[in-house]
């Protein structure tokens, strides 16, 4: 009856945990045929091993060099579900090959995708910042502690011509607020000079420094 304990034999309590490692509805299988006790269910089995800490040792995962029993058998053929699987060659909706291009939302770069190796992924294409990609192909690797700054303020003009290389510590000097020059809030006619008079005290900020050594 159901809140009643049930009472084990001590033969019977020896023969469950040595054959716990089994499945619970097999394991109530076997221990029925053993001992007909038509008042012991899964659930009890189940729970008698659990209060005893009697596991199965199974984990549910597979395990290295495990075959799926699902191997070398053929799903079968469902109408619906078919018409909405992947074909081969196939493609998403939203996959964008070679040559797409698209505004980056965070910084205003254009992001160019191109054909060469995902060196993350893998995969046949890979994203890049089609100025500064552009501008390697035209001048060679950007050196290390250096950047390109866009020279008439709109990052989408990503030509070659309209980017500058700088040093990264060029950077502040070349921002706007109270330390900076404001290099893009100036007329177009007075950047360059803006731009020579940053790189001229960058180069004396760098002399002093070594003569500091």
């Amino acid at each position: 009856m159901k809140g009643r304990a049930i009472i084990y034999s001590t033969e019977e309590l020896a023969w469950i945990e040595a054959h716990s490692n089994q499945a619970r509805k097999d394991l109530h299988a076997a221990f029925q045929k053993r001992f007909a006790r038509t008042d012991v269910t899964v659930h009890s089995i189940k729970s008698l091993c659990t209060r005893n800490g009697w596991k199965t040792g199974r984990t549910g995962r597979f395990v290295k060099g495990q075959v799926s029993l699902t191997k070398g058998k053929k799903m079968p053929f469902n109408e619906n579900s078919a018409r909405t699987q992947f074909k081969k060659g196939g493609l998403p909706h939203n996959h964008r090959g070679a040559g797409h291009e698209r505004i980056c939302p965070k910084d205003g770069y254009v992001i160019l995708i191109v054909a060469e190796q995902n060196p993350w992924t893998g995969a046949a294409t890979r994203p890049v910042f089609k100025h500064r990609w552009l501008w390697e192909k035209v001048n060679g690797p950007i050196p290390q502690g250096h950047v390109l700054k866009c020279l008439d303020g709109n990052k989408a003009n990503s030509d070659p011509s309209n980017w500058e290389l700088v040093s990264q510590s060029m950077l502040p000097r070349l921002a706007g607020g109270r330390k900076g020059k404001g290099y893009d809030q100036h007329i177009p006619e007075l950047r360059p000079t803006v731009l020579a008079i940053a790189r001229l005290e960058d180069k004396a900020r760098e002399a002093r420094r070594r003569l500091s050594k």
